[in-house]
């Protein structure tokens, strides 16, 4: 294990006003096999993709926030935070040092509030390197490696219980019933029709409720070893595992993964293995939607590059549940007159909402979300990820997941882009598509009939 330098040590035990944080090189696997050993508790925070990533626990710092100036409000308490804390990283790689964990509500309008949270204790995993990063608002707390390992084992000495499938596990319509949800689609497929709008997207939700205290861990490991290809996160009670990302930063570069266009894999002809790319490829309805979340994103992420490239066609994205077409994103980022890039949660208030969880025109697909769906989205389809000291950072958008309400409830959202050819049952049973994952990992199945209890 590196330490770091002496001098860099009493530097950070000096007394502070704001935080201070040490990062130090963690032998990969040192103590555990990989990431997912950590994932053994209710109020972790994570952020995971072919095993690597973040994982933290506890909590130093927390900032909150509503409206449509969140984004903004965010950014501001984060650059406060970071004018004064103390830091001791000799590693410098993305996702090193201080790190704040985000999940934004998707509406400007809703009283759900936005987040950033600081944790106290990190572990990371890039590139066969392990790190852990300990941040502390006492200033009288010793910042060593010796701390920083010590701490670690002491949020992994009190797990969370494991789960058990229980006979009163049961799933619950939501704020729309089957019935509600396709009268909606009708209605957006008319106002498309009448060309206020291209594109709509409707989403739904329906609850988990558990006959045993739910196990986020369990949740989250399972999602992470089904689910390798999409990114596994938890912040604050939010989990899922999302296979867009809005936006990763790293330097002066930004990448996006942009989805649109599904085909269930549920009944897939075996003997037909070019099924999913003649089905999805060779839709017009398909090829449309995804062109218009293409559209939106570039058209948003342009102003802030000096080049960008994308796929010229989609590809198939293949995952256990479903099958979508894709396309990847990568720009150079322009510096502005200070010669600053921008930071990736900048860019996450340049992007939001998207046309592939909102629709276009944004504005007035978000009028008609509110007047169709009925549902509070709070942080469903919102960004979430995580942004370091250097701007550096990870934002995907929070689809494929839920809302931990009490232990033993959980909300779950799925929706669909609406276009001119949409029809309502087959979007019902993409929605149902959408939701396997999270149902699948807490262990309930869909109801024949669906009633409330």
């Amino acid at each position: 294990m590196s330490t770091p330098s002496s001098a860099a040590l009493a530097s950070a035990r000096g007394k502070s006003t704001g935080l201070r944080s040490i990062t130090i090189s963690h032998p990969h696997g040192a103590g555990h096999s990989n990431l997912l050993d950590l994932v053994v508790r209710n109020d972790i925070h994570t952020w995971i993709r072919r095993g690597e990533g973040l994982v933290a626990f506890g909590e130093t710092a927390r900032f909150t926030t509503t409206g449509p100036a969140r984004f903004d409000a965010a950014q501001q308490w984060w650059k406060q935070e970071l004018d004064r804390i103390e830091i001791v990283n000799e590693l410098g790689w993305p996702g090193t040092g201080p790190v704040a964990f985000g999940s934004f509500a998707f509406s400007k309008t809703s009283s759900h509030e936005s987040r950033l949270i600081v944790p106290e204790i990190l572990v990371g995993s890039r590139n066969g390197h392990s790190w852990i990063t300990y941040i502390t608002a006492d200033p009288g707390a010793d910042l060593t490696a010796e701390a920083a390992e010590s701490m670690l084992e002491e949020y992994l000495a009190a797990p969370a219980p494991e789960r058990v499938g229980h006979p009163e596990d049961r799933l619950e319509p939501g704020v729309l019933s089957e019935e509600e949800y396709m009268r909606a689609v009708r209605l957006g497929v008319e106002r498309i029709h009448g060309g206020t709008l291209s594109k709509l997207v409707l989403a739904r939700d329906v609850v988990a409720c558990l006959g045993s205290p739910v196990a986020a861990g369990q949740v989250l490991r399972e999602l992470a070893v089904r689910y390798q290809d999409c990114w596994t996160y938890a912040v604050d009670g939010l989990i899922g595992s999302t296979p867009e990302m809005l936006i990763k930063v790293e330097d002066h570069t930004a990448q996006a993964r942009v989805l649109a266009g599904t085909l269930d894999r549920a009944g897939e002809p075996l003997a037909d293995p070019e099924y999913a790319q003649r089905v999805l490829a060779g839709s017009e309805k398909q090829l449309h939607e995804h062109q218009i979340a293409i559209d939106s994103l570039t058209g948003q992420l342009e102003p802030f590059t000096h080049s960008m490239t994308s796929h010229s066609e989609p590809f198939v994205l293949k995952l256990p549940n479903v099958w979508h077409l894709a396309s990847d994103v990568c720009a150079e980022l322009a510096p502005d007159e200070d010669g600053q890039v921008p930071t990736s949660l900048a860019l996450v208030g340049a992007l939001h909402p998207t046309a592939a969880v909102c629709g276009t025109p944004t504005t007035v697909a978000g009028s008609l979300i509110r007047e169709l769906e009925h549902l509070e989205r709070g942080p469903y389809a919102g960004p979430v990820g995580w942004i370091d000291a250097n701007g550096n950072g990870e934002w995907g958008i929070a689809l494929r997941g839920g809302v931990i309400e009490s232990e033993t409830r959980v909300r779950l959202y799925a929706g669909c882009g609406i276009v001119e050819g949409s029809q309502p049952e087959a979007e019902l049973a993409e929605t149902w598509s959408k939701l396997r994952p999270m149902m699948e990992a807490l262990g309930v199945g869909r109801p024949e009939h669906q009633h409330r209890c």
